[in-house]
């Protein structure tokens, strides 16, 4: 009974890996190709690797690990991929575009790196410190500029997708998964509470938007991500508190 099978036909690994030109030629190839298949159902691998690799960054920047910055940038990579395809593949079908998926990820890979020399730097300087980031709410200063900012990001994201043929229902909730990614990636840089918050908002509408098109990994990997965000955001508001009341951060969150 074939209920799951890996489709390889653009590349026959060899039992013993050299590192030859070719051969990684192959390996990408196949990578770009292959796919898994439930039945009827078809997934790309490398939604599969992209999507595992999102939740172990989720993991990791949970516990304020550097690792979280280059393992992200690696599984938004591939998931730009899958949908920039989609984008292609589906174009003549208003209703199977996935252009703010794709920038989604492609703006997740350039945050992320800003995130990933911020988190450097700040460890670099407090080498006292065992954490790259100091988690803290942020002030009334700070949300005095962010929120016009955010809404000013919205409506400008929104007349870019409006303006390559997203309508209705499907364009809000292109804009708000691009905006809400934006803005917890830039917050987790900073080291902000606040946007764990932000993280299960965008889970929320991720998830059956994902299901919806057919995309059953990531939507499987954004359900899976909701109790590690919860924790994450406990874990972070206790350090929080911690630092607050001047005692040791006893627990890395």
């Amino acid at each position: 009974m074939d209920v799951c099978r890996v489709h390889t036909s653009a590349l026959l690994l060899p039992g013993a890996f050299f590192p030859r030109e070719d051969q990684l030629l192959n390996i990408i190839t196949w990578l770009f190709e292959a796919t898994i298949h439930f039945g009827s159902k078809s997934i790309a691998v490398r939604e599969v690797i992209g999507g595992s690799l999102g939740l172990t960054s989720a993991i990791f920047g949970a516990r304020r690990n550097m690792w979280a910055w280059p393992i992200g940038i690696i599984g938004d990579g591939l998931l730009f991929t899958v949908f920039l395809g989609a984008v292609f593949a589906y174009g003549d079908q208003p209703s199977a575009n996935f252009y703010g998926q794709a920038s989604r990820n492609l703006l997740l890979i350039i945050v992320s790196t800003y995130g990933w020399i911020r988190w450097s730097a700040h460890k670099k300087a407090h080498s006292e410190s065992k954490s790259p980031v100091d988690p803290r709410w942020t002030t009334a200063k700070e949300r005095l500029i962010l929120v016009p900012v955010i809404a000013i990001f919205f409506l400008s994201s929104m007349q870019i997708f409006k303006a390559l043929g997203e309508t209705g229902t499907w364009l809000l909730v292109d804009t708000w998964i691009f905006t809400g990614t934006a803005l917890a990636t830039y917050g987790m840089s900073r080291g902000y509470v606040e946007f764990w918050l932000v993280w299960i908002a965008v889970d929320l509408v991720g998830v059956p938007f994902a299901f919806k098109n057919g995309y059953y990994p990531t939507g499987t990997l954004y359900a899976i991500y909701l109790p590690f965000v919860i924790w994450g955001f406990i874990s972070w508001l206790r350090i929080s508190r911690n630092q607050e009341n001047g005692l040791p951060q006893a627990v890395r969150a």
